[in-house]
C-alpha cells in the first residue's frame, strides 16, 4: 500500500515516485431547495450507499495505489454531540484491506444541517475541527493522508457569489466572507490533524483554472481572475500581506487586515497539492458581450492545460503536485482522449522537472450533476457520464473500456508515468 505518512511521503517526493488514483463523485448539500425540497447526496443518488462493497471493490480491482473518498459529515456528526460512523468505517476499513491508501475528503462543498448559517457560522472553524480530530482519532495508525476542504474557491463561489447553497450570500462580498469562514476552518482542521497524529498528511486541494483575455483592455480583469485561483492557498500559508496582488481589493471588500494577519499567524505549510482540472471548465476567456459587460467563456482545454497549471503552481509554491481530479464527457472515445492527452502531458511535465507526482481519474462511475437540487426530473436525467464505469437506469456500473485502459496505467506505476527530471 502507498505510505502517505508525512515522513514516508518526503521520501517518495524525492525519490520522484508516482501514483495512480481515483475517487467517487461525493458532493453532499443537506439544504432542501427551496422550491423543489430537494437535497443533492450524490452518494445516495448513485447508489453507493447500498453498493459502497461492490464500489470499493471496483477501485481496488483497478490496481490503483490510492482512492480519494469523500465522508459523509452530515451522516456521521448528525446533531451537536451525536455521532455515528457507519457511513465511515465500513468502506474505509474495507479500502484499507484491498490494499488500497484513502486520501479522506473530509467536507466536500456540503456541512450538517444543524450547522446554521454554513460557513459563515462563527464556531464553524470549531466545529469542522472537533469533526477532524475525531475522524483522526478513531483511524489513527491507519489513514495519514487527509483534505481538509475540497475546492474552497468553488464552495465561496456557489455559496457566496452565486447564492446555490448555504448561506446563499450573492455577491463578491458574500464571496470573500464565506472563503475566509472556510479557510479558518481548513486551518484549524490542519492543526487538528496534525495534533492527534503529527504523521498525517495535509492534501490541499483546490479547482484550477486559466484565464485569458480576448483583448488587451481585459489583460487586468484576467489577471485578477487568475490571482484569484491562488486565493486560499495563499491565504491559508499566510501569503496575503503588504504587496499582495489581492490586498487593495479584499480591503475595498471589507476585510481587515487584523483578519489577515490571523492567517499570517496561524499559517499552515502547503506539503502537498492537488490540481483539480478538467478540459470542459479549466480553460476560460474573459470577453465582451455586445452589451460591452465582460463575460467568462469556457474553451475545451488541450492537454497542455495540465502543464501550464502544473508550473504555474510549482513555480508559486514550491510544493509536491497531484492531478487530484480530472476527466472529460460524453462518449467514451471523447474521455479515452482526454486519457491519452492528459496522461502524455503528465509524462512531459514530470520530464521537466515539475515534481507531479500522482494522477486521479474522477469520478470512478457516473456523476448526478448539481442541476438536480434544482429539477424535478428523476436522478438519471441528470446524469454525466465522466467515469471509468457508467450506470444505467438502475444504477448497475457498467465498464467502458476505458476500465482496462487506467488499469494498465495504475499496474504500471511510475513507469507508465515517465522519469521526474533531476
Amino acid at each position: 500500500m502507498l505510505d502517505l505518512r508525512l515522513t514516508a511521503f518526503a521520501s517518495f517526493a524525492a525519490r520522484g515516485d508516482f501514483f495512480w488514483c481515483t475517487g467517487i463523485e461525493d458532493t453532499f448539500i443537506t439544504a432542501p431547495h427551496a422550491k423543489t425540497g430537494r437535497t443533492l447526496d450524490e452518494y445516495e443518488l448513485t447508489g453507493h450507499y447500498a453498493r459502497w462493497r461492490e464500489d470499493i471493490d471496483l477501485i481496488a480491482n483497478l490496481g490503483v495505489q490510492a482512492a480519494r473518498y469523500g465522508i459523509p459529515w452530515h451522516r456521521i456528526n448528525p446533531a451537536p454531540g451525536v455521532w455515528n460512523w457507519e457511513s465511515a468505517d465500513g468502506p474505509l476499513e474495507r479500502m484499507l484491506d484491498r490494499g488500497v491508501a484513502p486520501i479522506v475528503d473530509l467536507v466536500h462543498y456540503g456541512l450538517p444541517a444543524w450547522i446554521e448559517g454554513a460557513f459563515l457560522h462563527p464556531d464553524y472553524p470549531k466545529f469542522v475541527a472537533e469533526y477532524a480530530a475525531r475522524v483522526a482519532e478513531r483511524f489513527k495508525g491507519h489513514i495519514h493522508a487527509y483534505t481538509p476542504l475540497n475546492e474552497p474557491r468553488i464552495t465561496a463561489w456557489y455559496c457566496g457569489r452565486l447564492g446555490w447553497w448555504p448561506p446563499f450570500e450573492r455577491s463578491w462580498r458574500g464571496f470573500i466572507r464565506v472563503m475566509l469562514g472556510v479557510c479558518r476552518g481548513i486551518v484549524e482542521t490542519t492543526r487538528a490533524l496534525q495534533s492527534v497524529d503529527p504523521e498525517i498528511l495535509p492534501v490541499h486541494v483546490d479547482a484550477t483554472d486559466l484565464y485569458t483575455a480576448a483583448e488587451p483592455a481585459l489583460e487586468a480583469e484576467a489577471q485578477h481572475r487568475q490571482e484569484l485561483v491562488f486565493f486560499a492557498l495563499d491565504l491559508i500559508s499566510g501569503r496575503i500581506a503588504e504587496g499582495h496582488s489581492l490586498l487593495d481589493w479584499l480591503r475595498r471588500h471589507g476585510v481587515t487586515d487584523r483578519e489577515l494577519a490571523w492567517f499570517r499567524e496561524h499559517r499552515v505549510s502547503l506539503p502537498f497539492i492537488g490540481l483539480n482540472l478538467y478540459p470542459m471548465f479549466t480553460d476560460k476567456r474573459v470577453q465582451r458581450t455586445r452589451q460591452g459587460r465582460t463575460r467568462i467563456v469556457m474553451t475545451y482545454g488541450e492537454g497542455d492545460i495540465v502543464s501550464k497549471l502544473s508550473r504555474r503552481y510549482w513555480e508559486r509554491y514550491r510544493a509536491p503536485l497531484f492531478v487530484s481530479e480530472t476527466a472529460a464527457t460524453g462518449s467514451v472515445a471523447r474521455r479515452q482522449a482526454w486519457l491519452d492527452a492528459s496522461v502524455a502531458a503528465t509524462r512531459r511535465t514530470r520530464a521537466d522537472g515539475i515534481p507531479l507526482l500522482g494522477y486521479t481519474w474522477w469520478p470512478l462511475f457516473t456523476l448526478v450533476t448539481w442541476a438536480y437540487r434544482q429539477g424535478q426530473h428523476p436522478a438519471e436525467y441528470y446524469y454525466k457520464h465522466m467515469g471509468l464505469w457508467d450506470l444505467d437506469h438502475s444504477s448497475a456500473r457498467q465498464p467502458t473500456a476505458l476500465v482496462e485502459l487506467y488499469r494498465n496505467l495504475a499496474v504500471g506505476g511510475s513507469n507508465t508515468a515517465g522519469p521526474l527530471s533531476v
